[in-house]
């Protein structure tokens, strides 16, 4: 007796027990792999974000050497060989740290502090910083922190398409100019920006692209985010919708001169 009643007690799952059993983990894997992406995208777009601090940092630092003079995005005087043509290697004897220009979410992102390999960098600096002598492809004067009314409102970086600068890739840059204008105000028109890579595909000019990418939650209808340093060193969040909105949303300033 002792012996059936052991038997009965060590009774194995039937197999409509099994299927309910692996059906409900099936459910709470659905739920749950979600869930879980998201909370991987917000760590990757935190250290994001803390990277662009630094640069913030590194650029803060430059403007005290300086004069409060910002760093040029780009320096049209230096030929295409010369290591301070771009923005990157001006910045990145106060940082040290090569990885602090890229962003883990980031696809086909590398350092490059030249102007060969500009595209692989996923992190902007405002086009309207850049210089030329000759007044063709940038401003013919160094930018100053000074004239800037409104420096928590102004944008300086922002996240952007990487990639070779073969297929039409500028990440190094986004160009204020190149997006909806605001005929209140122009200083708040926009560039290019969305959720999605405007670049890949595009039929237009590399020139007439230099996109703002919001890569972080993105949905496809612009819900997704970008991380921007203001001028006045803070680093903030906003979705293509918000900037897109203008001054019925993100009401940023783009155009800094």
């Amino acid at each position: 007796m002792i012996q059936l009643s052991a038997s009965r007690s060590r009774r194995a799952f039937t197999l409509i027990e099994l299927l309910v059993v692996i059906a409900i983990i099936a459910i709470l894997a659905a739920i749950l792999f979600p869930v879980f992406a998201q909370v991987r995208d917000r760590a990757r777009m935190t250290s994001c974000g803390s990277n662009m601090r630094q640069l913030a940092l590194g650029v803060m630092m430059y403007t005290q050497d300086y004069e409060e003079t910002l760093p040029m995005v780009t320096n049209y005087a230096a030929a295409t060989t010369a290591p301070d043509r771009v923005w990157m290697s001006t910045v990145q004897p106060y940082l040290k740290n090569s990885g602090i220009f890229l962003c883990p979410s980031a696809e086909n992102a590398a350092y490059a502090p030249d102007w060969a390999g500009r595209g692989t960098i996923p992190i902007g600096y405002n086009s309207l910083t850049g210089y030329d002598p000759a007044g063709v492809e940038g401003p013919t004067s160094a930018m100053s922190l000074a004239p800037l009314d409104e420096p928590a409102r102004a944008v300086l970086f922002a996240e952007t398409p990487s990639g070779p600068t073969g297929s039409k890739y500028r990440g190094y840059t986004f160009d204020p100019m190149n997006g909806a204008v605001n005929t209140t105000d122009i200083r708040l028109s926009t560039p290019l920006v969305a959720d999605r890579d405007l670049v890949a595909g595009s039929a237009l000019a590399p020139a007439q692209l230099k996109p703002v990418l919001c890569r972080h939650m993105r949905d496809g209808q612009n819900r997704g985010l970008t991380q921007l340093v203001l001028a006045d060193g803070h680093v903030r969040a906003y979705s293509a919708q918000k900037i897109l909105a203008q001054d019925r949303g993100a009401n940023l300033i783009w155009r800094i001169r």
